[in-house]
Order: structure tokens, then C-alpha cells, then sequence
């Protein structure tokens, strides 16, 4: 079992990021870990792997856990073995057969003889080629690299698995190894991923938020069903409260008249009365005295529910505000943008492709390219935008207007502020504060408006190039987004769901997320094969 009481941590220059976080893992437990970026998911995962100590509070673990990152640059320099945990032992295990039989190399190699070929099983598991324990893993791609860590999983069996967005890298292939070995396996596991498909194979669902941590008893279609129930309920708060903060301004208004007028019949009759003046003085200040401390209570009254209002639209995020509102494209539908005859592009090795490939792009389709890692995807979009050359066939295009996201978010400056590269799109010469109401809607406060764009979060800047595209009035021809999920929480991800599915033009995906091409309304595939 896995108890963690009372976890904080800080991080090195004072920001705490985790406080006072309790919650316990039992054995076979299958746990999703999900909270907005930068709430402290991979940190809570390093925590539980004793990769990081908490700054107060205790992890106290029966389990040997396995941690596989999400990020792998630490392992840069490293073999795979390195990499892996087996290099000391494959290391021993040499000397002993080699003949040095030292009684560490003993100690080292315990009962473990056959790790090289665990090591072998493993990776042929994994759907690997064949690899050297003593390569370096930084010449291996994102999915192999990936795959490797994963083999580590049936090389230490360790009985708490730690996956830290597992398949970002994987393509579909490799995504459906891991689901299988999530269902099959009776370790027990915590994972952090905006895989959908993935989350819900497990049997809890954990949410991570700066209020700590609250448990959901199902996966995740049941937790979001459970949020939106959430949601529902909170908007129906937050309505209720807007009727009462107008009823107590309303009846603060209604009451202070009713007793100025009160005050001033009272006033008149005691004119009339021939009161003395040094008593009508004292009178009249009595009266304001009064008619403050009245004012005072329904302030505090209209203060309060005012603080309750804020507080409760805070916890909703208005991702129904983030709308592209573009118009649709000025390009008929059906009319052929792209036209590629037996296209194909060759290296040292030979052709990528094993068939030529030949295609029509029309106006209006939604087309998904799909292939295994390594199969040439981002490369048919370079050509059917013209960034880049083909060796073999023929490609022509129309005249449109296009938009390409990338991985790496090539579009944004990240020597500029936010406010400054939404202006860079400001071609109809919209004013500052209708920028800023364009900002706001996707969710870009005044405190990010002169954030740096190289500090924003992979979902951010997603999002800011959305509200770019939202800027200008009119509709680029085609969108093309390159695995577009990727650096994506859950929260932005159905922004970006919501956004897309608006637009009205040519689009054009790459992604192994089978759930965001069907809400997409993705209608065509092409699939490609590389060259083995």
C-alpha cells in the first residue's frame, strides 16, 4: 500500500506547487491522474517514485515503483541500459563470465543471469527492433525511446507502475500494446495522461487541482459525466446567487429611500413643532447616524455575496466563451485544392514510401493523415503546403489560404509578450481594449498580457494561437494542426475540440487520438507506409 499524509512541495525558488495532500493506493489499484498543466502532476508521480522529497509530509510506500517520464532529456546522454537501471548488473555480469568472479560482482548479479535476454523478451514485447544494450538512446525516436522505458516495465516488475504521458509519442500500434498492457496487468498503476482511450481503463479517477486532491469512483467517462453534473449544479449556484446580489442591492436601495423619506416627513414635523435648532441638529445627525449604519449592513450583506460570486465563477472555466466565430471559407466546396500523382521523396536508402502516393484535396473535406511512426506524415504536409520538395511524381495546389500548427508552435514569436503577438495579427486594425476582450475569451487574463509567449505552457500557447486565427474576420481557406494534442491537458483539449469543430473550411489532422478525430468529424484517411 501507498500512503501519502499531508504532502507540500516547494520547488527550489520558494513557489509552492503541492500543500497538504493526502490520499492512499492499494494493491491492484488502477488510478488516473488528471489536473490542468502545471498543476503538479509529474511532480506528484516523482514524489511517489522517491525521485523528489516532499517538503513536509510523508510518502510512506510498500511498493517498488517505476516511473516512466513524460520527459526524457535527462536520459541524453545515456546507453539504454543507463537508461534502463541494468547497467551495473549487465556490467557484473561480464566480469563473471569473463571469469572475474569478485564477491561484488556476486553480490551484484544475485540470481539474475538471464537479464540480457529479459532485456531481448522485453523489447520484442514492445514491438522494438533489434537494439544494443550499449547504444545511446538519444539517436532512437520519441516512440522508441518511450518503448524502451515501457520494457523496463516487464524487466523490474515493479508493483507500482508510474506512467507519466505515456503515449504522447506512440503511434497507433504502440498505443494499442500499452492498452493492452494496462487491462492485463495486475500491478497496481497511476497514470497521468490526456489519452481518453487510455484513462478509461482504469478503475478510479484522481483530480489534482490547487484545492488538493479529490477521488471520482469510475474512469474517466465517468468522471466527466461526473463534472458536468458539477458544472450544471455550480452554474445553477452561480444564477442563484446573480438573483440574490440583485435582490440585496434592490432591497439596500429600497430601504435607504424608505427611511430617507421617513427622515425627511420626520423632519417637517418637527419644523413645524417649533423645535429648537441645537435639538434638530442632534436629531438630524441621529437620523444620519441611523440611515449609515443601515447602509453599512447591506453593504456588508451585498459585499458578501459579491466575494461568494467571484468565487464560485473562478472555479468555472468558460471554455464556451473560446469561439472562432470565423466566417466560413470563401471557397466553394468541392473545389480540388490538392492534386498529388504517384508523390514520393527519396534518401540514402531509397524512397519513403513503399507505394507512390496519389490524392485530391477538395475544399471542405476533413482529412486525417495516418501511418505508423516514421512513416512520413509531417513530410506529406511540408509538400502539400510547398515547404518542401518532392523527388518523385507530381503535385499541384490551388491558390488558398492556410494555416499550419505544428508540434513546436512555429507560428508564435517567443522573443514577444502575448499582447504583442496578438497584435502582429491585428490586420483589421481592431482597438486595444477589443484585443484584450479577444484575449479574455480565450481565457488570457490581464496578467498574461504581457507574459512572455516562450513562457506559456504547450495548451497556452495552442490556445493563443487559436485567438490569433480569431482576430482576423475572415476564415483561413485550410487549417492543418500536426498532432495537435500532444502538450495538451484535458481542459484544453476540449477547448481546442470545441474551436475546431466551429470552423467551417479545409481541415486537414495528424494524430494518433482517435476520440479527437471522431469529435473532429474527421471524414477521410490517408494512410501512409514507409519503406522498411
Amino acid at each position: 500500500m501507498l500512503s501519502i499524509q499531508g504532502v507540500t512541495y516547494i520547488h527550489p525558488n520558494g513557489d509552492r506547487l503541492l500543500s497538504g495532500l493526502d490520499f492512499a493506493i492499494s494493491k491492484f489499484d488502477k488510478i488516473a491522474l488528471v489536473g490542468n498543466n502545471g498543476v503538479g502532476k509529474s511532480t506528484l508521480l516523482k514524489l511517489i517514485a522517491g525521485h523528489l522529497v516532499p517538503s513536509s509530509g510523508s510518502v510512506i510506500s510498500g511498493f517498488r515503483p517505476y516511473l516512466v517520464p513524460q520527459v526524457t532529456g535527462q536520459f541524453k546522454a545515456m546507453t539504454l541500459a543507463q537508461a534502463l537501471g541494468v547497467d551495473e548488473k549487465l556490467n557484473a555480469l561480464k566480469e563473471v563470465l569473463q571469469g572475474i568472479v569478485s564477491e561484488r560482482n556476486l553480490e551484484i548479479v544475485g540470481a539474475d543471469w538471464t537479464l540480457e535476454e529479459r532485456c531481448a523478451e522485453a523489447f520484442d514485447s514492445w514491438k522494438l527492433p533489434a537494439l544494443d544494450l550499449s547504444d545511446s538512446i538519444n539517436e532512437l525516436s520519441g516512440g522508441e525511446k518511450t518503448k524502451v522505458l515501457l520494457a523496463g516495465l516487464i524487466i523490474h516488475k515493479p508493483d507500482l507502475v508510474l506512467l507519466d504521458e505515456p503515449s504522447n509519442h506512440l503511434d497507433s500500434a504502440g498505443r494499442k500494446l500499452l492498452y493492452e498492457y494496462v487491462t492485463s496487468s495486475r500491478q497496481s498503476m497511476v497514470i497521468v495522461s490526456h489519452d481518453r482511450a487510455l484513462l478509461n481503463l482504469v478503475s478510479a479517477t484522481y483530480e489534482l487541482s490547487n484545492k488538493g486532491i479529490k477521488a471520482y469512483g469510475g474512469n474517466y467517462d465517468f468522471y466527466e459525466a461526473q463534472k458536468a453534473i458539477e458544472k450544471n449544479a455550480m452554474t445553477e449556484e452561480i444564477r442563484s446567487q446573480e438573483k440574490l446580489l440583485r435582490k440585496a442591492k434592490e432591497l439596500a436601495r429600497e430601504t435607504v429611500e424608505r427611511k430617507e423619506k421617513l427622515d425627511a416627513r420626520g423632519h417637517r414635523k418637527q419644523e413645524k413643532a417649533g423645535i429648537a435648532t441645537i435639538m434638530m441638529n442632534t436629531l438630524r445627525n441621529n437620523a444620519e447616524k441611523s440611515s449609515a449604519r443601515l447602509k453599512g449592513v447591506h453593504a456588508e450583506k451585498i459585499d458578501e455575496i459579491s466575494r461568494n460570486l467571484k468565487s464560485l465563477r473562478s472555479e468555472v472555466v468558460e471554455s464556451d466563451t473560446m469561439k472562432l466565430n470565423l466566417d466560413e471559407s470563401r471557397l466553394h466546396h468541392g473545389k480540388i485544392l490538392v492534386t498529388a500523382k504517384d508523390l514520393n521523396v527519396s534518401f540514402d536508402r531509397g524512397k519513403l514510401w513503399n507505394n507512390d502516393v496519389s490524392f485530391e484535396i477538395r475544399s471542405g473535406e476533413r482529412v486525417a493523415i495516418a501511418g505508423a511512426n516514421g512513416s512520413g506524415k509531417t513530410t506529406l504536409i511540408r509538400l502539400l503546403l510547398g515547404i518542401s520538395a518532392q523527388s518523385h511524381g507530381t503535385i499541384q495546389r490551388a491558390t488558398c489560404r492556410s494555416v499550419y500548427i505544428d508540434q513546436n508552435y512555429a507560428l508564435l514569436d517567443n522573443a514577444l509578450t502575448v499582447f504583442e503577438q496578438a497584435q502582429l495579427y491585428n490586420s483589421d486594425l481592431l482597438p486595444e481594449h477589443e484585443m484584450k476582450i479577444r484575449l479574455n475569451r480565450f481565457l488570457f487574463t490581464k496578467a498574461d498580457w504581457d507574459k512572455s509567449v516562450v513562457l506559456l505552457s504547450g495548451g497556452e500557447k495552442m490556445r493563443l494561437l487559436l485567438c490569433l486565427l480569431a482576430i482576423g474576420t475572415q476564415a483561413p481557406d485550410m487549417i492543418v494542426l500536426d498532432e495537435p494534442t500532444n502538450n495538451l491537458d484535458l481542459a484544453n483539449l476540449e477547448m481546442l475540440t470545441r474551436a475546431i469543430s466551429q470552423y467551417r473550411g479545409t481541415l486537414i489532422v495528424v494524430s494518433h487520438d482517435e476520440r479527437f478525430l471522431d469529435e473532429v468529424g474527421i471524414g477521410r484517411r490517408l494512410e501512409l507506409h514507409a519503406t522498411r
